[in-house]
């Protein structure tokens, strides 16, 4: 018997698990780096509670998605059917670190609750995801391109390109070297020696770069490894609805999100049938929006989603094995407490390259699959994340110093608090402003106007630029001041001047 068919199809299950697993890892490293090391969050709750209730997510995700590879492989009587690949959204994940979680906890200094609050969060996404499966087509179709993957560019860039990038440059040494590996095997597909996988090489050389920089007493932040493996099961509670009150405020994070996932998921689901696996749609989209829901009953505070790159994984060789094993080590690994162990080991520097080129690609795909006419619509609409970065890099100066807006000078208190509103709901911002240019530059000016009216809706109620430094929503009515006011009647007057351009008609290009 010809054996090579057989060890080829092994090492193409083994490649697209390693692959599809250590992506999952590395995202739970980096969320859990930045709430423990950013805002001083309790590692506690983040190792025992929302690791493994944001691991019964990828799970059941990941096992529903064998059981549709399978039920395919039987109805077309193909053995070379590969599984739909799921797993932690990194854009959003880390967005809620930075723009929620973080934010909640140092607002609070209460762990219990921030926890909640990103369960409710959380149930949010997974809330909207179920709706919006059942007319994602409708809104991919009315919503511009560019509106839609233009906030996610700029969260590339900025949460997933820059921030990363101060990690890396604190280990300077760990960080080129994984920087070099990841380059290389990722961004020109060179080979490294012995064919081996460019990620598993990053994480462990690097890894092992850090041990002995860090035992060699060259890492002033170096802290030894305890090691040591904690039990924690995932446990079924409901006490986050009780801090969904609290959590309104982040609606404006959670809906964005969930949409832009669903659309991602019916991208990669058309990806998928053009590479020959011809999946439901709504099944797809179905199971990541049940899966996010379920984690959040269960401590999870990270949605699930299809990845990006289901050729790719066919390409290795990879079946349903894959996506089975990435299931049963997710899961298990999460109880017995060897995931948590590996995101106490693995350094930040090492995992910052990864996220560096998902954020590239993500900026990538923003460019490419928009019209390039519209590429001044997607730069634009990436403005707001970078308020949004500023305004993170600034309030960890500002609170180590324990300097609150109101001691500031008067110059610097009117541009913490432009920051602060531009900064708030800067994904839905980023959405109608990608969206009113590429409108206004197909000569669309009457839609252009209407996203610039919505923009001033949203505005008087705090969905978009909020006034308050929390973020939260409001009545107009209620608010002291006039700023949300004048911000609205802007918007209204731009929405004027759009339909003055053409005296009312769109005229199309």
């Amino acid at each position: 018997m010809d054996t090579q068919p057989v060890r080829r199809n092994f090492w193409g299950e083994m490649t697209a698990f390693l692959a599809l697993f250590l992506d999952n890892v590395g995202t739970l490293i980096f969320f859990s780096a930045i709430l423990m090391f950013t805002f001083h969050y309790p590692a506690d709750l983040i190792l025992t509670r929302m690791i493994p209730g944001t691991a019964v997510g990828i799970c059941v995700g990941d096992l529903v998605y064998t059981g549709l590879a399978l039920r395919l492989r039987k109805k077309t009587g193909r053995t070379d059917v590969t599984a739909m690949p799921l797993g932690i959204d990194t854009p959003s994940t880390i967005g809620i670190a930075y723009a929620v979680m973080g934010p909640a906890y140092v607002a609070t200094r209460d762990a219990q609750l921030t926890w909640h609050i990103g369960m409710a969060t959380l149930f949010m996404i997974g809330s909207v995801k179920v709706l919006t499966a059942f007319f994602g087509g409708w809104v991919q179709r009315v919503i511009p391109t560019a509106g839609l993957l233009g906030p996610l560019a700029g969260i590339g860039l900025m949460l997933l390109g820059f921030l990363p990038l101060i990690e890396l440059f604190n280990e300077a040494v760990v960080g080129m070297v994984a920087l070099g590996i990841i380059f290389t095997a990722l961004m020109s597909r060179l080979q490294l020696p012995g064919k081996m996988p460019g990620v598993l090489v990053a994480v462990v050389l690097g890894t092992g770069i850090h041990f002995a920089l860090g035992y060699s007493g060259y890492l002033p932040d170096f802290t030894r490894p305890t090691l040591e493996v904690r039990f924690a099961l995932p446990v079924f509670t409901m006490d986050f609805i009780a801090s969904l009150p609290r959590s309104i405020q982040y609606l404006t994070i959670a809906i964005p999100f969930g949409i832009l996932t669903i659309i991602g998921g019916i991208n990669n689901t058309e990806s998928a049938r053009l590479a020959g696996d011809d999946y439901r749609t709504r099944d797809i989209l179905l199971t990541e929006a049940f899966s996010s829901l379920i984690a959040a009953f269960f401590g999870g505070v990270a949605q699930t989603t299809p990845y990006i790159g289901h050729p790719a994984y066919k390409k290795m060789g990879a079946t349903w094995l894959y996506t089975l094993m990435t299931a049963v080590f997710i899961g298990v690994g999460s109880v017995v407490g060897l995931l948590s162990l590996f995101v106490s080991l693995i350094p930040r520097a090492v995992i910052a390259p990864i996220f560096i080129f998902i954020g590239f690609e993500i900026m990538r795909q923003a460019y490419k699959d928009s019209p390039s006419a519209h590429s001044p619509a997607v730069s634009f609409s990436m403005l707001p994340a970078v308020a949004s970065l500023v305004l993170i890099i600034l309030g960890q100066f500002t609170g180590a110093l324990s300097v609150t807006p109101e001691r500031l000078p008067a110059r610097l208190q009117v541009m913490t608090q432009t920051l602060t509103m531009l900064s708030n709901g800067f994904i839905i911002t980023g959405l109608l402003w990608g969206s009113m240019l590429a409108f206004l530059i197909d000569h669309r000016a009457k839609r252009a106007a209407l996203c610039a009216a919505a923009c001033a809706v949203l505005t008087l109620f705090g969905f978009i630029h909020s006034v308050l430094p929390t973020g939260e929503l409001y009545l107009p009515w209620q608010l002291p001041g006039t700023t949300h006011y004048m911000l609205a009647a802007a918007y209204l007057a731009l929405a004027g001047v759009f339909l003055s351009a053409t005296g009312g008609a769109d005229v199309q290009s």
